[in-house]
């Protein structure tokens, strides 16, 4: 029996009939032989490759066959507006048999709200954070309202599981399997994982179920049309853009919000249509913005990563890439929106503005053709996420035992491996701090936190758990950039952090650590840069292969004349650069540089554990030596490195920021934040590699 054939007889007619469908694609057949089987799920296709049907077609059949009743299915997104771009989509196919969806977050009306309790939908789409809130309303029969839950789809995957929301979510799906008194069924959807059996393992955690990853391997026929280009700036960027692809509608990424709006200025200029999306925007204009975009033809809309998720802006005909994303992953995501239309293929054109932009673009295409993609490696040590589950259990339940509480969400990865002293140690923290009270074996919670974390703040900080370590670089009302939050970990020894960005020193004037912004004014003084990319953190692989680009005379089929002889250019600039080795140079101001291209994370951990012998900088690439220091001298200093002895050192001001630290004793907080600002591997490599000397260029 094929896979069509095992489903219910009036989803098959529909399926052909009202969809007009004369086959299922080789992902849904797939999947809907594996959910069938009872199986957890991970299911992988690119955007638009037929993932939602993947999951729900399977779904609505059973629901048929075994009459389910009330909300029995879960729809779960990253983000509200991918929850409203899919509602309509998901209640058609459930309405086609006489089923129904609704939506429900925090720009759900009230009365809407206040329909879907009385007379439940067959599917809920929510956020994690509004199933919390619905947990622990007082508003709301949760017992009544998840009783019949049997099944949760969580579309984009990976934009959970690589950080602390993604342990949210599992805790909110214990305690919700715990109220249904079953075993969920979990159905995970990705385009770009990366370690998909990891990711499985992450998502099953506590679950009986079996295990299969749904993954068609044959893919497109059609190779994706990929091109690097220099163009040197953003506005010969602008310029580019304004003359190719005439008539199409195109969707261009900038990873700042300040170039996404220069670029847009610019276009308009240039008489083409353009849009703008990015989180700085109201609602209402970002949606006027998508919603004209998807309409038309011959059109421009310019974009941060807010359209880098599943979001529908029409029937896309190309991107274009402003330098480049940080990860394969991003990449794929950003590529996947083109290649919809039968006969087309996916595409993706870089633009670089900059030679950090060209070997960080070219970087990134070579790991993609040697088909990496970035594992997703969920944050560890996630103790404040377990505080925060313990204080919405004690609202959920109205007090709870402190034997009893652990148990609803034991089974969640990142807590299940906790030995059973720091969960109590955990406890006895909040008990001692203030924040809860022990009566008799009843937590509830005391005054303080009431006042700090009781229901209205509670709400408050569900919002979002944790925000990329980015902060947003200010001077005065302009937006330079981006830089990663350890920029600020090690202070300068004359004063506050001096960064680089945007070709100019910078002097941190002031870091409001709750909003991410750092404010900071024009210095003289030399200041670190991390050489890529406005300061973002990149990654051991990724380095890797920008050393390869720049070891290599070989130049990728999809690079311009102008990349090619750009990249030329700079490989002259970086002779001593091998696959095989480090290398030390000494340039004539006496300085010396270890280019141990070991990426942003391993290099700080090798600055910092050398810093005992003199002022050690470092980017993504290398470690600088100040020039008192003598090759001979750096030598030694790196032979006596003590791998075992190299650990991030806990910051403060970073630890205090963290959601949820307030519960946190100051070891707890020191432990997460050094097991989450570590590199083992990097630094390994570093120190293990064959070291040249090499003379001054």
């Amino acid at each position: 029996m094929n896979a069509f054939d095992r489903l219910h007889p009036a989803l098959q007619h529909h399926i052909v009939n009202s969809l007009g469908w004369r086959e299922l694609r080789e992902v849904q057949s797939l999947s809907i032989d594996a959910y069938l089987t009872g199986a957890n799920l991970v299911i992988l296709a690119p955007t638009a490759g037929g993932k939602t049907e993947s999951a729900f077609f399977p779904v609505i059949s059973q629901m048929l066959e075994e009459s389910w009743s009330g909300i029995s299915v879960l729809y779960l997104s990253p983000i509200k507006a991918l929850l409203n771009n899919q509602a309509q989509r998901l209640d058609g196919y459930l309405r086609l048999v006489g089923r129904e969806a609704a939506l429900w977050h925090g720009d759900t009306p009230q009365g809407e709200r206040r329909r879907i309790i009385a007379d439940q939908p067959d599917c809920l789409l929510t956020t994690p954070e509004s199933l919390e809130v619905l947990l622990v309303s007082q508003k709301v029969d949760h017992h009544r309202l998840f009783e019949n839950v049997r099944v949760v789809v969580i579309d984009e995957l990976h934009a959970f599981a690589g950080d602390d929301r993604g342990w949210h979510l599992l805790s909110v799906l214990a305690r919700i399997g715990r109220i249904a008194g079953r075993d969920l069924q979990r159905i995970g959807l990705s385009a770009t994982v990366g370690n998909p059996p990891e990711m499985l393992q992450w998502l099953s955690a506590g679950s009986a179920r079996p295990e299969q990853v749904v993954w068609p391997r044959g893919g497109d026929s059609l190779v994706p049309d990929v091109q690097l280009d220099f163009v040197g700036s953003l506005a010969n960027a602008a310029k580019v853009i304004s003359l190719l692809h005439a008539g199409e509608k195109r969707l261009v990424f900038c990873d700042s919000r300040s170039r996404v709006e220069q670029l847009a200025v610019s276009l308009r200029q240039y008489g083409v249509d353009t849009y703008v999306s990015h989180s700085s925007l109201g609602l209402d204009e970002r949606r006027q913005a998508e919603e004209a975009f998807a309409q038309r033809q011959n059109c421009v809309i310019v974009a941060t990563s807010s359209l880098e998720l599943g979001l529908d802006v029409g029937d896309l005909d190309r991107v274009i890439q402003i330098d480049a994303p940080g990860t394969v992953s991003s990449f794929l995501q950003r590529m996947g929106r083109t290649g919809r239309r039968a006969g087309t293929s996916r595409n993706c054109l870089f633009l670089a503005t900059s030679d950090e932009g060209l070997l960080r673009a070219a970087a990134l295409i070579d790991l993609w053709r040697s088909g990496y993609v970035e594992p997703v490696q969920a944050p560890p040590r996630p103790y404040h996420i377990l505080a925060q589950q313990l204080m919405a259990l004690i609202l959920q339940e109205h007090g709870i035992g402190r034997s009893q509480w652990f148990s609803w969400v034991e089974n969640v990865a990142g807590f299940s491996c906790m030995p059973a002293e720091q969960v109590a140690a955990l406890v006895d923290s909040m008990v001692e701090q203030g924040i809860l009270w022990n009566d008799e074996g009843i937590l509830a919670f005391a005054p303080d936190g009431e006042k700090t974390f009781g229901r209205r703040n509670f709400m408050d900080l569900l919002s979002v758990f944790t925000s990329p370590p980015l902060f947003t670089v200010m001077f005065g009302q302009k937006e330079l950039g981006n830089v990663h939050e350890s920029t600020f970990f090690a202070k300068n020894e004359d004063g506050p952090a001096i960064l680089v960005l945007a070709g100019q020193a910078w002097k941190t004037k002031y870091l409001d650590w709750k909003r991410r912004i750092a404010y900071v004014e024009a210095t003289e003084q030399k200041g670190r840069s991390r050489w890529l990319g406005e300061g973002q953190m990149l990654s051991h692989a990724l380095c890797q292969s920008l050393r390869r680009i720049l070891a290599c005379s070989d130049d990728d089929p999809a690079s311009s004349r102008r990349a090619v002889e750009r990249l030329a250019e700079l490989r002259d600039d970086h002779p001593w650069v091998t696959v095989d080795a480090t290398s030390l140079v000494q340039l004539p101001n006496g300085q010396v540089r270890w280019w141990t291209f070991a990426g942003g994370v391993a290099n700080r951990l090798l600055a910092d554990s050398l810093k005992v012998h003199c002022d050690v900088k470092s980017d993504n690439l290398s470690l600088s030596f100040p020039a008192a220091s003598s090759l001979e001298a750096v030598i030694e200093y790196i032979d006596g490195i003590q791998q075992e002895t190299i650990r991030p050192i806990p910051n403060t001001d970073a630890m205090e920021n963290l959601k949820f630290s307030e519960c946190l004793s100051s070891e707890i907080a020191a432990e997460v934040f050094v097991s989450r600002f570590d590199d083992r591997v990097g630094v390994q490599n570093s120190l293990g590699e064959r070291r040249r000397v090499v003379a001054t260029p």
